[in-house]
């Protein structure tokens, strides 16, 4: 009786949440409709437009170009205008004085959070750990929208396995499973379950689509794909996030089959409309319209006109729709309806938002002091920051440090504190981010001694060092030669029991615009290096890096080496907490680490050839491998060390056997072996042996994580379902095949158990 009681209670809720939404959306169709029956062509285009703020000055929003252009109707938008009295007065403008009085939207790059800035996105992915990167999201939101953002322009979700391309700082890293399940946790941190409630804000994932898969690793440039790894490969991410709900797309700079994005009708309308059921609105990025002129497809009243019927409803900067599609109109070039869709979509937006209920909802100026850079929102942040740093290498147990004796920072990235944060923190105080030696000095206290010397600058070009330190970023290049920061970091080494030495990239080195062709620590802090290891002193090289480096020569050379990534605000603390062992790293890898750029592109599921180099086989003649290095990674996908050693029992399956719509139990059994407690993720991956088209060595399909006391084991088990077989094949359907299939478990993508199962349809 119970059991019927609780079904019949489960469909009374189901049916009253349908019921409400329904409602929701009846409401919101009537008062639309009603709105655009007294809306002007020239106010529905200037809803399709999205400048930027430019240089707006509280109080002066009335008397600036875009205050003119708000009263005349042509701006449904603004972005990355920061300041509430800032946002108040320029909603004032469109809500006191236009004719209709429909607010604005308003967006930032709100890329890993706010005024408490979190881990650049990869490091979040290295935690592998979906509630840490939800509370990250979560916490973003809450802090952009109590002060007047409504809107961000993430999450960034492109997989990329190339990282000469610098935005693989801003993306999960290579894998489609695990991409998704981040794109599903940072939508959900940013919109929570109630996009009208003041304290979430709309997502627009990005840069949709296969931005990460750029020609070269060269920043905007062309991709190239075929159908069935755009689908199987890159695509998944994408479509996780608007089964998640995300309320916009970006569309990317880079071309799809000849076709760039921006005027995509087989990426905007059949892919994301038609079969993915996107019922939000495709903005542009800066200037995306604009840009297919450069590309070859039209001037801008061709180019406005074909990205209106590929699917964009709102215009980034460029205003090609604002001053193009009402021409366009008259020619027949667009339809009325063309135009009518995408007006509507922004409203719908907007209405979602709640910004017609109430206008500055955004605006209540008592939140920024409760909900803003908060000591709890800055605790969080710490230790999600630790979670996310990588073990590399911890040679005779190196690490962790003791709090005591001398130790010697030295690093032109020790001391500085607006390369903490991480590229894309456009909206945290960089004078706030704590640095790796205030962060050190605050853990030994009185217990030890820390000493400093930059020793080096970032590299020795003084030009591109200007380059990869911009928006602030400047590590304050030192006048003296490299000999004398040198020797001035060998003197103070000299007396120290250890060394911590913090090289790797500023944090402008990656990001938008941030291509490299080497990927080596940069040449002058290399040599730094090689000099400290000479002293004889156990040297620690703490790693900044916003992309998988080439570090073959560390690997084998330092007996320590921890990837911290950037960490956002608390960087050093977490820097600290790690070095000194009061968290015990657990971060792995979500991108793999290339020997040498020569590999690249270089990650984990790879297809076959038709001459694969024999297992444990360095080099072998007519096979498909290299003459002066091997095929395998320096690190690879899912890698990480732990103080802690844990111990994988053999994979146990419950059947070898299957048919149909049945399911298979994994279990591995996973013992800390150590006396420290720590935390592991473990790592399911399947191998899809015979296919109707060729399928990758393995591929990620499940992972959990979780912490062991010193001595405890846990059994760990993962359900497998024939959904967790499907693949898309040559006619672009999605199933799964008849056949032997290999599951695999261990801790990393090479290190894994592995039984070989029959499945029947």
């Amino acid at each position: 009786m119970k059991r019927i009681c609780f079904i019949v209670l489960c469909f009374a809720l189901l049916f009253s949440s349908v019921s409400k939404a329904q409602t929701t959306d009846t409401k919101m169709k009537t008062f639309i409709d009603a709105l655009m029956k007294k809306m002007t062509l020239e106010e529905k285009l200037g809803q399709l437009n999205l400048p930027g703020a430019g240089d707006i000055v509280t109080g002066q929003a009335q008397n600036s170009d875009i205050g003119k252009k708000i009263r005349d109707g042509q701006v449904g938008g603004l972005f990355n205008i920061k300041g509430i009295d800032k946002i108040r007065d320029v909603q004032k403008l469109a809500v006191e004085q236009t004719r209709l009085k429909i607010p604005l939207i308003f967006g930032m790059d709100v890329i890993h959070g706010y005024q408490t800035a979190f881990p650049i996105p990869l490091a979040l992915s290295c935690t592998w750990n979906m509630e840490a990167i939800e509370t990250s999201a979560r916490i973003a939101a809450t802090e952009a929208s109590a002060e007047g953002i409504c809107w961000t322009f993430s999450p960034m979700v492109d997989i990329s396995r190339d990282p000469r391309w610098g935005r693989v700082a801003e993306g999960a890293g290579e894998d489609a499973y695990l991409g998704s399940q981040i794109a599903k946790a940072m939508v959900k941190g940013y919109q929570g379950n109630d996009l009208s409630k003041n304290n979430t804000i709309m997502a627009c994932v990005k840069h949709y689509a296969m931005y990460g898969a750029a020609e070269a690793g060269r920043d905007y440039n062309t991709t190239d794909m075929s159908r069935l790894r755009m689908y199987n490969e890159y695509l998944p991410p994408y479509k996780a996030a608007v089964d998640a709900g995300a309320g916009s797309i970006m569309a990317s700079f880079n071309e799809v089959d000849g076709i760039p994005a921006t005027g995509n009708k087989f990426l905007l309308t059949d892919v994301l409309r038609r079969q993915w059921g996107f019922k939000g609105f495709v903005v542009t990025d800066y200037t995306g319209i604009n840009e297919m002129e450069a590309h070859g497809i039209g001037n801008l009243a061709q180019v406005s006109a074909l990205a209106l019927k590929a699917g964009v409803q709102m215009d980034m900067v460029g205003e090609g729709f604002l001053t193009t599609l009402k021409q366009s109109l008259k020619e027949g070039k667009v339809t009325q309806k063309d135009i009518d869709n995408a007006c509507r979509l922004i409203l719908e937006a907007k209405y979602k938002l709640g910004l017609f209920e109430d206008p500055f909802r955004y605006c209540n100026a008592s939140r920024i002091q409760n909900d803003v850079y908060t000591p709890d929102n800055v605790a969080k942040e710490r230790a999600i920051a630790a979670e996310s740093f990588v073990l590399l290498k911890n040679q005779s147990d190196l690490l962790p440090l003791k709090k005591t004796g001398t130790i010697a920072l030295i690093g032109p990235l020790g001391d500085s504190k607006s390369n903490m944060p991480g590229t894309w923190s456009v909206s945290t105080d960089l004078q706030k981010a704590v640095t790796l030696r205030a962060g050190l000095e605050k853990a030994i206290g009185m217990s030890g001694k820390l000493v400093f010397a930059k020793g080096s600058n970032l590299v020795s070009d003084s030009l591109y060092e200007v380059r990869a330190t911009m928006f602030g970023r400047s590590l304050n290049r030192d006048g003296r030669s490299e000999e004398e920061l040198r020797n001035e970091a060998l003197a103070i080494a000299k007396n120290a029991d250890v060394i911590v030495a913090a090289l790797g990239e500023a944090s402008e080195m990656s990001g938008e615009s941030s291509s490299r062709t080497d990927l080596d620590i940069p040449d002058v802090q290399k040599r730094l290096l090689a000099e400290l290891l000479k002293t004889g002193k156990p040297v620690v090289l703490v790693l900044f890096a916003g992309r998988p480096m080439t570090l073959k020569w560390e690997q084998e050379h330092v007996p320590a080496i921890l990837n911290v990534w950037f960490g956002g605000s608390e960087s050093g603390n977490a820097i600290a907490d790690v070095l000194f062992g009061d968290v015990n790293p657990s971060g792995k890898l979500t991108t793999t680490f290339p020997q040498n750029v020569g590999q690249v592109p270089i990650y984990y599921a790879h297809k076959n050839t038709g001459r694969p180099l024999p297992e444990g086989k360095w080099f072998e003649k007519f096979r498909s491998n290299y003459l002066d290095v091997s095929n395998d990674p320096l690190y690879p996908f899912g890698y990480g060390l732990s103080y802690t050693k844990f111990e994988y029992s053999e994979l146990e399956l419950s059947t070898k056997q299957l048919k149909g719509n049945q399911t298979l139990t994994a279990s591995i059994t996973v013992t800390n072996k150590e006396s420290r407690k720590g935390k592991e993720v473990v790592q399911l991956y399947i191998r899809d042996l015979v296919g109707s088209v060729t399928r990758p060595v393995k591929e990620l399909k499940g992972f959990q994580k979780f912490e062991l006391a010193p001595g405890e084991s846990r059994k760990v088990s993962f359900t497998i379902t024939p959904e967790d077989l499907k693949f898309y094949d040559m006619n672009g359907k999605l199933d799964w095949e008849s056949g032997d299939f290999q599951i695999m478990a261990g801790p990393d993508s090479k290190n894994v158990k592995t039984v070989t199962v029959n499945w029947n349809k």
